[in-house]
């Protein structure tokens, strides 16, 4: 999850690169830290050009979290295949996440963080992406009465080694501690 190239900016219709600059600034730096000036600024828009396509920066707010959706779950499932489409591939791509330069954790906790209790769409938003989520887990789970349960478990320990990678000099101690639950929840799974 890479953060995007200024130089391909150039090429990108005006309300491409206001979204673009909002994913990168919203998500490195917190939305709240992140004023709409500098948006305008690092885009290369005027007031009113940004204003034209986004009337508001909660509007923004709500769009930047669709994008990041998008993006974050068509990463997620191709590095899961990549990794071998099954429970075990959760914790290499995890991995690749984690020690990505620009992780900065979840943007939908993080976001909830900020403004859930201001911003319910955000709070909606997040619940959607996490159920998501889930399903995308439960579909590398073999076909049990416990499938259901088991993803929405493998989901909430995956978010706590998030918040857990966030603040560790490394992100070992997150994923030995997810590998640890995954192993316990799915015996014969080896995730190395």
């Amino acid at each position: 999850m890479e953060i995007i190239d200024m130089h391909e900016m150039k090429n990108l219709s005006a309300r491409e690169r206001i979204l673009l600059t909002a994913h990168d600034l919203f998500y490195m730096e917190g939305i709240r830290a992140t004023g709409i000036d500098r948006v305008i600024a690092e885009a290369g828009v005027t007031k009113v050009t940004f204003y034209r396509h986004f009337p508001a920066k909660s509007i923004l707010i709500c769009e930047y979290l669709e994008y990041r959706h998008q993006r974050w779950m068509a990463w997620f499932v191709d590095s899961l295949q990549f990794h071998g489409g099954h429970a075990a591939a959760i914790i290499p791509t995890l991995a690749e996440w984690f020690s990505d330069a620009h992780f900065r954790g979840c943007a939908f906790i993080n976001s909830v963080g900020e403004l859930g209790g201001v911003m319910p769409e955000v709070v909606e938003i997040t619940q959607r992406h996490k159920q998501e989520m889930t399903a995308v887990i439960a579909n590398l789970l073999p076909s049990t009465q416990r499938r259901e349960k088991d993803a929405q478990a493998i989901a909430l320990a995956i978010d706590g080694a998030i918040i857990r990678a966030q603040f560790e000099p490394t992100p070992d101690t997150a994923l030995l501690a997810l590998e640890r639950l995954l192993t316990s929840l799915l015996p014969g799974l080896r995730a190395r």
